[in-house]
């Protein structure tokens, strides 16, 4: 398995990010997107001060991004973020997935986050994989969540507290 390094998205990583983001809107395994999208659309990910956005990188290459963003605006939410994760596509399947998401638990925490959230197409039998390892777990299923191509496609609902659930009197 692959060393990778781990670290916050700097505004410079737009242009990267990009690419990465926009080949799972071309594949059609992680989107409901079908636009492709721009560096310029990309900064307010990952320069939001309130969501982390971390990348995974081998000497000199940008290879995995994951990001948080609101999950809901009620207040009692607060605490839960959405994530998404997104690996170039020579580097599928060796690890940079992983890599990425521990960083991205890590910063979601420290940001005061008690829970992480997401929705998985139930067909991406690795993403599933890749966060089961890294200890989420599944949820649900929403039954034709949305249409990608005019088809009705199903979604796991995935999450992981990263925070102890603790109760006061």
């Amino acid at each position: 398995m692959m060393h990778y390094t781990t670290r916050p998205a700097h505004p410079d990583d737009a242009p990267v990010l990009t690419t990465i983001y926009n080949q799972g809107i071309s594949d059609r395994i992680a989107t409901f997107e079908t636009r492709l999208r721009t560096p310029d659309e990309l900064l307010t990910t990952i320069t939001n001060p309130r969501y982390p956005c971390v990348v995974a990188s081998v000497p000199g290459h940008v290879v995995a991004f994951a990001s948080t963003s609101a999950y809901r605006a009620r207040d009692c939410y607060a605490g839960i973020a959405e994530f998404s994760v997104y690996v170039a596509r020579a580097w599928r399947g060796q690890g940079a997935g992983t890599a990425v998401m521990h960083a991205l638990l890590q910063a979601a925490q420290a940001a005061g986050f008690w829970k992480v959230l997401s929705r998985v197409f139930v067909e991406n039998s690795a993403s599933r994989h890749m966060l089961a390892r890294v200890g989420f777990r599944e949820v649900g299923i929403y039954e034709a969540h949305a249409q990608l191509d005019g088809v009705w496609r199903d979604v796991v609902i995935v999450e992981k507290r990263i925070v102890e659930k603790q109760n006061t009197p």
